[in-house]
């Protein structure tokens, strides 16, 4: 690759404590673009970058006065990634910090979410959907340009029910209503603990007027806390519409954490958008999803990080979800279920370091390219269901004229090997978010 105007190799980003960055006016030329969509290569289109969205791809573009060049040398231009099912608060924190003995107070978990901010940026997710936890001011400071990170579209509170996912207290102590403590989760920001519709009303006012984009709720029992089956359902059909009800009157949506038929039927039927997970579903349920243009946010890594050290009986309910993924994916992929990207490594830095490891993870089940958009095109689809609460309107994951400049210059062909995106540092050359370049690598 070769850069005119001399910007330096490396980190580019500037301007730290401005109100944002510097947006540069920049032509690309001779990349072959990955557009987000279709499964072939476009070749010999520039793409003109202006006040941080796409303004042009043609043939033979001129640059305008003043315009950065850079020349691709048939390097693979792909959209920015989006990971929809994130944790940025999590990743530095352990299962001990879950259980309470070495918890860390918010100042840290602030502190390392937006340390885990621009490592995220850097492996070349331009986009989360952080869908619980501690992410708005890792947030507001990647907006405002104080530090390097992606768009984060926030949940904020994941809402959970007494002894469900969201709950990490051992199993003997009461809830807040029978005099118990504040719950190991609540304190640092995860979930919010309710219990009852007027409770549920409160919540989700709550994080929408702290700014969440959607609202994500537990409908499920989970893997990383220890006594809630995967099999039960967590809320009452009253509750889960409370949720719906609000959000949908703010313009927004609501994802939900379940992996039974059940649970997924009860949520659909009381208006849920998102399945995040859904590892058991079966033929019925597909069909429903489908039917209903109900969104799958499925994850294959995390599956695959589970450890002894989890005890034995998070350990079980790893395996049972993780036996799940094929019949899944085959099902989802039979009846034209829309999916998504994501990975949901938490409380496992170094899982979260493999974060690009996602990509391999599914070609058990899909081609390159096929995953390559349910990263770009499709995440960008989804996020933007939260119409008017989307902090960043616009079409993203798409290389096309309108659609915002997050754009990645590779370094070969993940259409045709998608495993190079494991090692982001070494072929990812050109990170741009919103017209910023971010890295390039001479």
């Amino acid at each position: 690759m070769r850069l005119r105007r001399g910007i330096a190799a490396g980190l580019v980003w500037l301007a730290i404590g401005a109100p944002g960055l510097a947006q540069e006016t920049t032509l690309i030329t001779g990349a072959r673009i990955f557009d987000g969509v279709g499964p072939e290569l476009i070749e010999g289109r520039d793409v003109l970058v202006e006040d941080g969205v796409i303004a042009a791809i043609g043939e033979g573009l001129g640059a305008p006065d003043g315009a950065t060049v850079i020349e691709a040398d048939g390097r693979v231009m792909t959209p920015g990634f989006i990971d929809m099912h994130y944790h940025l608060a999590l990743c530095s924190v352990t299962i001990p910090d879950l259980d309470g003995a070495y918890a860390p107070d918010l100042d840290y978990v602030g502190i390392m979410a937006a340390q885990e901010a621009e490592r995220v940026l850097m492996r070349g997710f331009t986009s989360v959907r952080d869908v619980g936890g501690a992410s708005w001011g890792a947030k507001l400071a990647a907006d405002r340009g104080q530090i390097a990170g992606p768009r984060v579209w926030p949940s904020l509170r994941t809402q959970s029910q007494f002894g469900g996912h969201g709950d990490a207290n051992p199993r003997f102590l009461h809830p807040r209503e029978f005099g118990g403590p504040a719950n190991n989760l609540e304190r640092l920001q995860y979930s919010r603990i309710v219990n009852g519709v007027p409770q549920m009303l409160t919540a989700t006012r709550e994080n929408l007027k702290r700014g969440a984009s959607q609202i994500k709720m537990h409908l499920a029992g989970g893997v990383g806390t220890e006594f809630d089956p995967i099999d039960a359902n967590q809320f009452v059909v009253d509750e889960i519409r409370a949720a719906v009800e609000v959000a949908e009157g703010y313009g927004t949506y609501v994802a939900a954490h379940v992996y039974t038929p059940g649970g997924i039927k009860q949520a659909i039927e009381a208006g849920v958008r998102s399945i995040e997970h859904g590892n058991l579903i079966n033929e019925d349920i597909a069909i429903m999803m489908a039917e209903n243009d109900v969104w799958l946010s499925p994850q294959v890594l995390v599956y695959r990080t589970f450890t002894p050290d989890l005890g034995a009986l998070r350990l079980a309910k790893g395996r049972m979800v993780e036996a799940g993924l094929d019949r899944m994916f085959t099902l989802a992929k039979k009846h034209g279920v829309k999916m998504v990207f994501g990975t949901d490594v938490v409380v496992n830095p170094e899982a979260c370091a493999a974060q690009n490891d996602e990509f391999a993870a599914r070609r058990d089940w899909f081609t390159p390219a096929e995953i390559l958009t349910q990263a770009t095109a499709n995440s960008g689809e989804l996020l933007q269901l939260s119409g008017e609460r989307s902090p960043y309107p616009g079409v993203i994951g798409r290389v096309e004229e309108g659609a915002l400049a997050d754009l990645l210059l590779v370094d070969g062909n993940p259409l045709e090997d998608i495993s190079i995106l494991e090692d982001p540092e070494t072929v990812l050359d050109l990170i741009m978010k919103g017209g910023v370049i971010y890295k390039n690598t001479m």
